[in-house]
């Protein structure tokens, strides 16, 4: 399989650098359309149908592909791959539920192949400011297609403003609804991860209240005056101004144990609700769930991310690149890694040696290291693509 990536501020520069790229003889069958919600999808969906090209596309915060990086843009990923070895599927959610429209597309996935992995987006937030509910559908589609399977993506976004996100295809878009490459594995294999890089500080706290997204107590303390307290921050507990997701939301996040197995979460604090005096986290937490403060973030993060693939590499063979590569990370990382962000991108892309496109989203959804599919906040998550046969 063969894949190239392009980059462009608008639909013209994009419709130039695709007809460049197929001078060659290069026959895409599928893209990849990563775009700022400020162009105009459909527009660039035609470009693509009139050169006989599938589309998985999802509206971004932020852009990046080989070399390139930036905003309000648009970054794609072109594959040749046969169009026997996979399938793209829309579900736009209306008025159904996540776990109805995920057991549709985990049906549909397995009767088109007996071994389905995916590659997928869903919508971050609607037209209402609604947050899409990304661990429902992760555990929902782990439910309906097995824990066995494979699948990796993220949350549209919406260059950070909160109006609404979509996916889509040529013909169809939502602004409440999934998109999703369903890939034959016995054709193409699939590695990846999802990772924070953010490491634990001090001892492990305890979740003692909290309703839903509101965070009341930790180890019966107030979570407003703790977190503040840790922030060095105390004296902006009644400070109606502070606003927390401006100042230090994404930079200082709680890494939460899932299990026994060591295996963590990180949950993020967005903003303080003074009326409730409480925190307001971007997932929710659980009662008598424990967690820990993070270390104030630097290189090690970035570094962490980039030697994880190394390692996942290595154990393929020194001689293994992969075919395309694909990164969901968090909109949250750019804020408080600046240029590491670009660090990982790139490094990933070196350690892989293929075309890349991404974008910066809402969530994501991958594999931790030796664990199972999860939502995920803060994260960088990649996957790699490879032709089996190809090696």
């Amino acid at each position: 399989m063969k894949s190239k990536s392009l980059f462009g501020s608008s639909t013209d520069e994009i419709r130039s650098v695709l007809n460049q790229c197929l001078t060659d003889g290069f026959k895409p069958t599928v893209a990849f359309l990563f775009t700022s919600i400020k162009q105009d999808s459909q527009d660039l969906c035609s470009i693509f149908k009139e050169k006989g090209i599938d589309i998985f596309g999802a509206t971004s915060c932020g852009e990046f592909s080989d070399g390139h990086q930036g905003e309000e843009g648009i970054a794609v990923l072109l594959l040749d791959l046969n169009r026997d070895a996979y399938s793209i599927l829309f579900e736009d959610i209306g008025n159904r539920t996540i776990e109805d429209t995920a057991k549709r597309i985990a049906v549909k996935s397995l009767k088109t192949f007996s071994n389905p992995s995916l590659i997928l987006c869903s919508s971050g937030v609607d037209n209402n400011g609604e947050l899409f509910d990304g661990t429902t559908l992760v555990h929902s589609l782990e439910k309906s297609l097995g824990e066995e399977r494979i699948f990796f993506g993220g949350m549209a976004g919406d260059d950070m403003t909160l109006s609404g996100t979509r996916v889509f295809t040529h013909s169809r878009e939502s602004d409440f609804g999934i998109v999703a490459l369903v890939l034959d594995e016995n054709k193409v294999s699939l590695y990846g991860m999802a990772i924070t890089g953010w490491q634990p500080m001090g001892i492990s706290r305890k979740v003692t209240k909290c309703n839903g997204k509101l965070l009341y107590t930790i180890d019966d303390k107030p979570a407003v005056e703790m977190y503040l307290k840790y922030l060095g921050k105390s004296e902006m507990t009644n400070n109606l101004d502070f606003d927390l997701l401006d100042e230090l939301a994404f930079s200082y996040p709680f890494i939460v144990q899932r299990d026994e197995s060591g295996e963590t979460l990180v949950k993020s604090p967005m903003r303080i609700d003074h009326t409730e005096n409480a925190l307001v986290m971007d997932i929710e937490m659980q009662e008598g769930e424990r967690f820990w403060f993070s270390m104030p973030p630097d290189l090690n993060i970035s570094e962490e991310i980039i030697d994880e693939a190394v390692q996942i590499k290595s154990k393929l063979g020194e001689n293994v690149n992969a075919d395309a590569l694909l990164i969901f990370s968090c909109a949250g990382r750019p804020p408080v890694l600046g240029p590491l962000v670009t660090m990982e991108n790139e490094g990933l892309t070196e350690v892989w040696k293929s075309p890349m496109a991404g974008f910066f989203t809402y969530g994501e959804y991958g594999r931790t290291k030796n664990g199972r599919q999860h939502f995920h906040s803060t994260a960088c998550c990649w996957v790699a693509l490879k032709e089996k046969g190809a090696l």
